[in-house]
């Protein structure tokens, strides 16, 4: 059992104790020092001794200390001349003990061993907090700097719609989840919804950006995931032509997203010829990273590596990558988008597309839709095609027309009972939207088997695409 001592008075002391009371858990004595009767409560549990003196006398506080050795202590009082005369007999009683002062004053102190708890700036910080689109810190708990915050999530966040683990945490994590005022069990396929409320813990600046990223409902992508776009170049699949034109495409996604670095990854480096025209591309170009594997690590070891590495968002790849199924079986289980560069230039893009299939998961990718559709300057296509007429996609449209008006962001939804792939592809100059599905990499070799207009599109090799990681199974 601790012993404490507490030194009352003003306005704030019935209060204080009554508090002190309800929390009482008998792991501590209370030594409490008071000028008025009105404090006491009306049961006093046994660990609570009362004291009715001035603590600003030396001498009677000297009688005090002589009875009990205090691990802590804690000052509250009326006036700025009371609360420094006993910090001053508090220290020449005991020269190391460490307490806790109520200051409203803005004492000036150079003692280390004392925590100053600013009366108005508590107040106002918490009084501030109630307005809308401002951080809430936890500011009594851990080392009361700021590394626990309360964030909500906005409808149109980018965060929104995410599973925590596809969530880049890097110096920071979600601890804690509500919904609906529930507690919600924290796990990585879990769905972060418009509305839920997350308790996250990190360093203090790290906190403040994620915050700032997570209010913002648009120009944020590749965020969530990660900061930077990854260009990853096999130079012994790849031929040269098809390494220039992803390398293109990825400069200019570098150039108009709200990525940190480009990060050019080449491993099996076949000659210096390439190399240097590689260098070429991106000559003047500001934050690019060549990074080039010399020692044939495979893709399994460097990919494990770099995501942490270099915070990848976003992994650009050619069509020749994603038919080598050892690269495939590496790098769907990271859990990020994926740009498959298409034959069509990237600097000709006119729209974003996205051919509606299971509402669930297009839900998932629709913030990443209006994002980068922002972000690429492009305007946005929602193809609502159904041969057979069966499907009803009003509540999803509502969806995506709700994002339309916090994006704004104008989109043109076109509803057909035509087949939907002979639709789009008459398509040109356009970005399609897609969720990353595994089975979409599985051998398909009589195409005309399956009806999914999922694998059915990520099959059309002319647009240029954007896989969004989901969660297939969603309750």
């Amino acid at each position: 059992m601790k012993n404490v001592l507490v030194i009352l008075d003003g306005q704030l002391a019935k209060s204080l104790i009554k508090r002190m009371v309800s929390l009482n858990n008998n792991l501590n004595q209370y030594d409490i020092v008071y000028y008025d009767d009105n404090i006491i409560p009306d049961i006093v549990p046994e660990n609570f001794t009362f004291y009715k003196f001035d603590p600003t006398s030396y001498s009677k506080l000297l009688f005090i200390f002589k009875k009990s050795m205090y691990q802590d202590a804690l000052v509250v009082l009326n006036t700025k001349e009371d609360t420094q005369a006993v910090i001053k007999n508090i220290r020449m009683n005991d020269k190391n003990i460490n307490f806790t002062v109520y200051d409203q004053w803005s004492i000036e102190s150079e003692d280390t061993n004392i925590k100053f708890y600013r009366g108005f700036d508590i107040l106002s910080n918490s009084l501030v907090e109630q307005l809308p689109n401002i951080p809430v810190f936890a500011q009594n708990i851990g080392l009361k700097k700021g590394e626990i915050m309360e964030i909500k999530i906005p409808f149109g966040s980018n965060y929104a719609y995410r599973y925590i683990g596809s969530i880049a945490q890097k110096d920071w994590k979600i601890i804690v989840l509500y919904r609906n005022q529930q507690l919600i069990n924290i796990k990585p396929s879990l769905i972060l919804k418009p509305n839920d409320v997350i308790i996250a813990a990190g360093k203090p600046e790290v906190l403040s950006q994620v915050y700032a990223a997570i209010s913002k409902s648009k120009m944020q992508f590749p965020k969530p995931f990660g900061s930077n776009i990854y260009l990853y170049i096999d130079l012994y699949i790849q031929n040269q032509k098809e390494v220039l034109n992803a390398l293109i495409d990825a400069k200019l996604l570098h150039q108009r997203l709200k990525n940190t670095m480009l990060i050019i990854k080449i491993t099996r480096p076949t000659n210096v010829d390439i190399l240097d025209k590689i260098q070429s591309v991106v000559y003047n170009v500001e934050n690019v990273k060549i990074d080039i594997d010399y020692h044939n690590l495979g893709i399994k070891n460097i990919l494990k590596s770099d995501k942490k590495k270099f915070d990848i968002g976003v992994i650009v790849l050619t069509n020749s990558l994603l038919n080598y199924k050892e690269a495939i079986k590496n790098i769907v289980p990271l859990k990020l988008p994926i740009f498959k560069v298409g034959d069509e230039n990237i600097s000709s893009l006119k729209n974003s597309m996205v051919l509606l299939n299971d509402d669930k998961i297009y839900e998932q990718i629709s913030p990443v839709l209006f994002d980068i559709s922002t972000q690429l300057k492009i305007k946005i296509k929602v193809f609502d095609v159904d041969p057979i007429g069966d499907t009803n996609r009003e509540e999803l449209v509502a969806h995506l027309n709700n994002l339309s008006k916090i994006f704004n962001q104008n989109i043109n939804i076109i509803k057909d009972n035509s087949n939907p792939i002979k639709k789009i592809k008459k398509e040109h100059n356009v970005l399609q939207i897609l969720p990353l599905r595994e089975d979409m990499f599985n051998n398909r070799r009589v195409k005309f088997l399956t009806t999914d207009s999922d694998l059915l599109s990520f099959d059309i090799n002319n647009f240029n695409q954007l896989l969004i990681p989901v969660i297939e199974d969603i309750s």
